[in-house]
C-alpha cells in the first residue's frame, strides 16, 4: 500500500460554488493551509461563489439556516428549519457565527484572500458565470487574477500530485 511520501500532494485546486460562510470559509481555510504547507493552490470561484470574491457582496455573506441539517442551535440542539424562514433570524445566525469566528481570530474573506495570495496562492472567476450573472473585472476584489474558462481552469490543474476539491 502506497503512502503520501510516495505520492504527495502538490497542488490543490479548489472549487467554490456557493456564497454561505461555511462554504466559503472552508474553501479559504483549505487554500490557506495548503499555501502554509508549501502546496501550490489554486481557487475558482463559480456561481454564486462568485459572491466571496465580489467587492459589493464579499462582507455579506450568510449561513445558510434553512435547509442546513448540522446547524446547531446555542447548546448543541438541533436548530429547527422552520425558524430560518423567520425574518431576521438568518442575519442573527450569520451575526453569530461571524462574532464566534472573530473570537478564534479566524479573519474577515477579504483578508483571507489576501493572506491566500501573500502567500502565493491565485484566485480565480469563472468566466461562463461572471457572463451569466452581467459581472465584469472590475466587480471583483483585487485579489482575482483571473477570470478564466473551465478548460484554463483543467489547464492549470495538469500535473502529478494535483487534488481537485470542490466545496
Amino acid at each position: 500500500m502506497a503512502n503520501a511520501q510516495d505520492h504527495p500532494i502538490k497542488k490543490v485546486m479548489i472549487i467554490c460554488a456557493k456564497a454561505n460562510l461555511e462554504d466559503v470559509y472552508a474553501a479559504l481555510v483549505m487554500a490557506n493551509g495548503a499555501v502554509m504547507e508549501g502546496i501550490e493552490a489554486k481557487m475558482f470561484f463559480t456561481f454564486f461563489g462568485l459572491d466571496a470574491i465580489t467587492k459589493k457582496q464579499m462582507k455579506r455573506l450568510h449561513t445558510a439556516t434553512v435547509g442546513n441539517p448540522g446547524l446547531r442551535m446555542p447548546g448543541g440542539l438541533p436548530f429547527p428549519t422552520i425558524l430560518g424562514m423567520l425574518p431576521g433570524v438568518e442575519v442573527g445566525v450569520s451575526a453569530m457565527m461571524k462574532s464566534q469566528m472573530e473570537k478564534i481570530d479566524i479573519p474577515p474573506v477579504d483578508e483571507f484572500l489576501e493572506l491566500i495570495t501573500a502567500g502565493g496562492g491565485e484566485i480565480y472567476a469563472c468566466k461562463l458565470a461572471v457572463e451569466m450573472f452581467g459581472l465584469k473585472k472590475e466587480d471583483f476584489c483585487e485579489h482575482v487574477k483571473d477570470i478564466i474558462t473551465i478548460g484554463q481552469f483543467y489547464e492549470l490543474a495538469a500535473g502529478e500530485g494535483t487534488q481537485i476539491i470542490f466545496v
